[in-house]
């Protein structure tokens, strides 16, 4: 038979055609196919006198990519690959004369060394250009048989089968064929087998980078069992492997719907490694890497898992805005945040080699610098070499006029010395989209700690007094994220911002957005919480005593203190006009500006006790629209046609605004003045009604004391036939210590709310009983007498025994196991057991 058949071997080559095409890969082909026994010379050699033109096909260029679809562009999402143009009519013939015989051989019924020989031989053709491939693709069955050869047990029949594959992916209107002929399944099973080589790994998965750039085939291969592997390959020796799974990962990510999918199966660690500057790695799988990366970041969430990993994302804003930059030189250095290093001499260096040297041995103490600072010193310095020398950016101009990028990504250390870098700039621009960096980035305090270190806080505050209104709100909002933090809050104070955010607030054009940020700042720094009084005369609210002594200094200098910090407060708080804004924001805002707003208003109460300013305003009209919530007066329609977690969010976001509120009338009440004037019983009909309602347990805290104390206004009540009393203890504090019993972790607590809820109830508090019972407490009850103190065991025997009373409580008091813990307690005598015995006579057992 012709297909057993020993190999002829030939005294002359094989046209050039066969011999020299270039592969797909940066890698050339290890080996050569020999000749198959089924051609003869004769065939051979007409074919190559009469058909072949050797001196055009030795004159080929090389280009970077085929074209797709008879010509056009290849989608910027294909792989890269090296390819010779068609540049011979003859091609097509020169395929109908050898490509069906090739395709023939690929048959199930040949010797698999045939097969093998062929479909290297249709490889190699196929690189010929789009024309080649058309002439394979000619004959249906070429794909299903090449795909069949990928399950052979010879690399070099898989790696040809899926080079070949990769070949015809590259041209668009055979990616859909490729993938419904079962392509994307069997490469997967190919890629599950062990001691695969290298080059098999980077065909077939280059074969998946072309059809992932089809947008419907990504969730195809996202959706299989692909991603796995890829993500494996990540760490694959072979660094054309990496390239190639990096590549796919990033088509994927193009997809949006993909994005949950590879996040959970852990691509960003993965990718992010390779943006590292201590991990080596090739120019594309960087790019790969950080076009993934970039993708995922776009969702909030996924942004600051990329964060988490050691990555910021930094605006590109091209090497020519940085030509602005002047670098402030100074006679002696000074670290980013603006601290100056103290001076050990008097005596300055002859050609200034202890001011250049300083860095490396700061005094004679040999005192360490935190890493935080180390960091912003080495991040500056490199930022600003790049920026002068011109060099930054230049890597990124190439691929961002091509794909139109307008973010990159940097390690932290780079990447917030950047931003920083881009504030000290004269393009508004370019500074709105830092501001907006920087507030994407603070997503935790060791973030926020070094952007203060960089001395970012110092160029914020200064711009926000810039006349471009969105560059003011940027700004704005990313002081905000780093406010949340108590170290840079204080910076924030010290910086002065406090003069410059009330300026803004003053100003009834702003947006709520930017109202709502402003108001973060200042309740923050403002906050009564917080005892700022006290640290007003605490010296400076950075200074510390260990460490560096010249940021001591620095600190010092910069830091509130004493009457001089009280008398700056007073003069731009204590304003009728901020008073009169804050008043009207608590009468017609959002529940959260009104909860800040409030918080705002305790702090002037804390600092001017007299009250002399708010006694100008109406702050009346302000607490009556915040007690009177639109979300409270919805509970009594129907709630069917509502959305349970939008209305239980702006429940919590009302009961917020309620207790700061509550908690502002109560310091008020403390002012005579106010006391004369105050409509008691207006407010005490509504703080009842709102101590009725379904706000959360933790905000009728300062409802109840208010309530109480607008309830000694009148005069001394007995205490449990005052209204205000009853109702504080039904709705408040029997919630409360119901709670603790359910949820908390500490047994002396637990205790001490079982002991006060017996006492509630034991002193003849009407609707008591009912009111315990209807919170669910029998079970941590039952729970507590098996396992409690004896003080804990006599009161929990005595609730339920008040709670027995009501035989309608009986079916719960059983279920919860009751009887078998009490005869328990009755057997063994017990200090509790005739309490136990007079329990078990009042149930049905």
């Amino acid at each position: 038979m012709l297909a057993s058949a020993s190999p002829v071997t030939f005294g002359f080559k094989l046209p050039r055609l066969f011999q020299h095409m270039p592969l797909c890969t940066k890698r050339t082909v290890r080996r050569r196919p020999t000749v198959f026994s089924y051609l003869t010379h004769h065939h051979i050699l007409h074919h190559h006198r009469n058909k072949l033109n050797p001196k055009s096909l030795s004159n080929r260029q090389v280009f970077t990519r085929v074209s797709s679809d008879g010509g056009g562009a290849v989608d910027d999402a294909t792989p890269p690959q090296s390819t010779p143009p068609d540049t011979e009519e003859s091609s097509p013939s020169i395929g109908d004369s050898y490509v069906s015989l090739f395709v023939r051989m690929l048959g199930l019924d040949h010797d698999p060394l045939d097969r093998e020989q062929a479909i290297v031989a249709l490889w190699k053709y196929s690189l010929g250009g789009k024309k080649c491939i058309d002439a394979i693709m000619q004959f249906p069955g070429c794909l299903n048989l090449t795909i069949n050869l990928l399950r052979s047990e010879s690399s070099s029949t898989c790696e040809a089968a899926a080079g070949l594959l990769r070949s015809i992916s590259m041209v668009n209107m055979y990616k859909d064929l490729v993938a419904k002929s079962g392509a994307i399944q069997e490469i997967t099973g190919l890629l599950n087998r062990h001691s695969l080589t290298p080059e098999v790994k980077e065909q077939s998965i280059c074969t998946l980078w072309n059809l992932s750039a089809d947008e419907k085939l990504r969730v195809k291969i996202a959706t299989s069992d692909m991603l796995p592997i890829l993500i494996e390959c990540l760490d694959d020796e072979d660094i054309m492997v990496k390239e190639a799974a990096g590549g796919v990962l990033a088509n994927l990510a193009l997809s949006q719907v993909n994005h949950n999918t590879l996040v959970e199966a852990g691509v960003i660690p993965k990718l992010a490694r390779f943006l590292k500057p201590d991990v080596e790695g090739s120019k594309i799988i960087r790019k790969e890497a950080e076009n993934a990366l970039l993708e995922l970041s776009k969702d909030e969430y996924y942004r600051i898992l990329v964060i988490e990993e050691g990555l910021v994302p930094v605006p590109l804003i091209g090497a020519a805005a940085y030509k602005s930059f002047k670098p402030c030189l100074h006679s002696w250095p000074s670290l980013p945040d603006g601290t100056e290093i103290e001076r050990t001499s008097n005596t300055p260096s002859r050609f200034g080699a202890s001011e250049l040297l300083l860095g490396l041995n700061i005094d004679d103490k040999k005192v360490s610098m935190e890493e935080a600072k180390v960091n912003a010193v080495i991040g500056r310095t490199q930022q600003q070499f790049l920026a002068r020398v011109g060099a930054i950016e230049m890597e990124h101009e190439k691929t961002e006029s091509e794909s139109g990028r307008k973010l990159t990504l940097l390690p932290w250390m780079d990447g917030v010395a950047r931003l920083v870098l881009i504030l000290q700039l004269q393009d508004e621009e370019a500074i709105l989209k830092a501001a907006e960096s920087i507030a994407d980035a603070c997503i935790n305090e060791q973030m926020r700690i070094m952007f203060k270190e960089a001395g970012a806080v110092n160029h914020l505050v200064q711009l926000l007094v810039s006349t471009n209104y969105a560059v003011k709100l940027a700004v704005t909002c990313a002081l905000e994220r780093l406010s949340v933090s108590n170290d840079v809050c204080q910076v924030i104070d010290a910086e002065g911002a406090i003069d410059l955010l009330i300026e803004n607030l003053k100003n009834l054009q702003i947006s709520l957005e930017f109202m709502e940020k402003t108001l973060d700042i200042l309740a923050r720094i403002l906050d009564p919480c917080k005892k700022m009084k006290s640290e007003f005369y605490d010296g400076p609210v950075n200074g510390s005593k260990n460490g560096f002594e010249a940021e001591r200094t620095s600190n010092a200098s910069r830091g509130i203190a004493g009457h001089t910090a009280l008398l700056k407060i007073w003069t731009c708080v204590l304003d009728s006009a901020v008073i009169c804004r804050l008043v009207e924001i608590l009468k017609s805002s959002t529940p959260n500006l009104q909860r800040k707003a409030a918080s705002v208003l305790e702090f002037i109460i804390i600092i001017d006790p007299s009250m002399d300013y708010l006694n100008t305003v109406d702050i009346e009209s302000g607490l009556d629209a915040v007690f009177q919530q639109k979300v409270l007066k919805d509970e009594e329609c129907d709630l069917e046609d509502k959305n349970p977690e939008k209305y239980v969010l702006e429940v919590e976001e009302a009961g917020l605004a309620i207790s700061a509120a509550s908690q502002l009338l109560t310091k008020l009440l403390d002012s005579k003045q106010f006391r004369d004037k105050i409509n008691s019983t207006h407010f005490t009909k509504l703080l009842r009604n709102i101590l009725k309602s379904s706000i959360p347990l933790h905000s009728k805290d300062w409802v109840a004391a208010c309530l109480v104390k607008l309830g000694s206004l009148s005069g001394p009540k007995p205490n449990l036939k005052d209204p205000i009393n009853m109702e504080v203890t039904l709705y408040e504090t029997i919630p409360r210590l119901v709670e603790q019993i359910k949820t908390s972790f500490s047994p002396k607590t637990k205790e001490a709310a079982v002991v006060e809820l017996n006492r509630i109830i034991s002193e003849g508090v009407v609707d008591a009983t009912q009111a315990v019972a209807s919170e669910g407490v029998i079970f941590p009850l039952v729970k507590l007498i098996d396992e409690g103190s004896e003080s804990t065991v006599e009161a929990s025997i005595a609730i339920l025994y008040n709670l027995s009373m009501d035989s309608e409580n009986h079916p719960a008091i059983l279920a919860a196991g009751t009887v078998p813990v009490l005869r328990r307690i009755v057997l063994l005598q017990r200090p509790q057991w005739t309490r136990a015995l007079h329990l078990l006579r009042t149930l049905p057992t």
